[in-house]
């Protein structure tokens, strides 16, 4: 009997991360894909990107609108309680036998928690992680607590998932997926990407810079202070890609039109696709911002990071990521020493088989009919000890 795996998408860059693994699902005789599509994808001011999975051919089951039209801590909570709302309703409907979840995205937790109230079990992808700068970090753990299967990036990781409870033997480090993309997916190349993005024959960086969702106001100085590096670095031609969809990130997409145009040397795109984001990112002289793809999936290709701020403190980082603190000289320091940074691939989340263990571990637990929702908590020895106290 095959065993349905509805596999959820709501951001860009969420699903460039899935891609190897949907394709592995879709080619699977054990396995039926039903893909549900949902947040900014379905946004025309986040770029409809949709558009991609279509282009890409995968079927997709479900569309399901949950996005709230602004992006204050007020919108943010109504999306997430639209996405309980529209995936109860689907999952009642039409129940899988297990909900993929990659990440920390707000919204997913509401659609851990409709999952969780039809007893559906969720296999979570990229737990364990820290990011000490974004809300994101308590979502994350959330969804770990809320999950059956776990797949970490690092052995650190799925050490911090056991000591959050979860017994060890539902929890596996399998590497990362963005590292696996990098690995297997043909690149264009550098001529056709330069012509794509418009650079010409200058150095080029490729800018992607989210609000930190943690810290009060903030996201329009830091972006600022940003811009006020890029026009400082003439000879560098940037390529922006917009700000995802936490508070504050219309804020910051506005600041960058402003400034993009009135700086022939700024790009900004509304978003990249996997292969041609990939490409670019190879490429480039250097990544600059704050995101997450600077830190796992750019050292994977060689290319130097400038991390701005405390958005992504806490993960771990290969020496070819440089930190600077959200302010002009620090940034400017850095991308100076980014510029002579030596370009040298570096392997730290796997081998490129990330979407064949998933697969296959998930496949195991269907076989062996070894799922069971009452999972209890893991007291890991190392850490817990009540002195005098019985233990059960």
């Amino acid at each position: 009997m095959r065993r349905t795996l509805a596999v959820v998408t709501a951001t860009r860059a969420e699903y460039g991360l899935l891609t190897p693994l949907i394709k592995r699902i879709l080619n699977d005789d054990e396995l039926e894909l039903e893909l549900i599509v949902t947040g900014s994808h379905l946004s025309e001011k986040q770029g409809f990107t949709i558009r991609d999975i279509q282009r890409d051919g995968f079927p997709i089951a479900y569309e399901i609108p949950i996005l709230e039209e602004g992006n204050t801590p007020c919108d943010i909570s109504l999306t997430m309680a639209n996405a309980l709302r529209g995936f109860a309703q689907c999952f009642r409907d039409d129940r899988p036998d297990m909900v993929v979840l990659l990440g920390d995205r707000t919204e997913l937790l509401g659609v851990a928690a409709a999952a969780a109230n039809e007893r559906i079990p969720i296999a979570h992808i990229h737990g364990g992680e820290v990011t000490a700068g974004a809300v994101d970090d308590c979502i994350r753990h959330a969804l770990t607590k809320m999950s059956y299967l776990h797949f970490t990036s690092a052995d650190r990781y799925r050490r911090r998932v056991i000591q959050l409870g979860e017994t060890p033997d539902r929890v596996f480090c399998v590497g990362s997926l963005g590292a696996e993309n990098i690995l297997h997916v043909p690149l264009l190349a550098e001529s056709e990407l330069r012509e794509m993005i418009g650079a010409g024959r200058v150095p080029y960086a490729v800018v992607t810079f989210h609000p930190v969702t943690l810290e009060d106001a903030s996201a329009k100085q830091q972006a600022g202070e940003l811009c006020r590096v890029m026009e400082e670095c003439r000879d560098i031609f940037f390529l922006v890609t917009k700000a995802n969809a936490d508070a504050g990130g219309d804020e910051v997409n506005r600041l960058f039109e402003r400034f993009g145009s009135t700086h022939s040397n700024i790009r900004l795109v509304d978003s990249l696709g996997v292969v041609r984001y990939l490409s670019a990112v190879k490429y480039a002289a250097f990544v600059l911002g704050n995101s997450s793809s600077g830190i796992i999936e750019a050292p994977v290709l060689g290319t130097p990071t400038v991390d701005i701020g405390d958005r992504q403190k806490g993960r771990l980082m290969a020496e070819s990521v440089i930190h600077c603190e959200p302010e002009y000289h620090s940034i400017l320091s850095a991308v100076k020493k980014a510029e002579r940074t030596r370009h040298q691939a570096v392997g730290i989340y796997g081998n490129g088989s990330t979407s064949a263990q998933i697969t296959e571990i998930i496949k195991s637990f269907f076989r062996e009919d070894r799922i069971d929702l009452k999972k209890g908590f893991y007291d890991n020895e190392n850490t817990f000890s009540d002195s005098g106290a019985r233990r059960e």
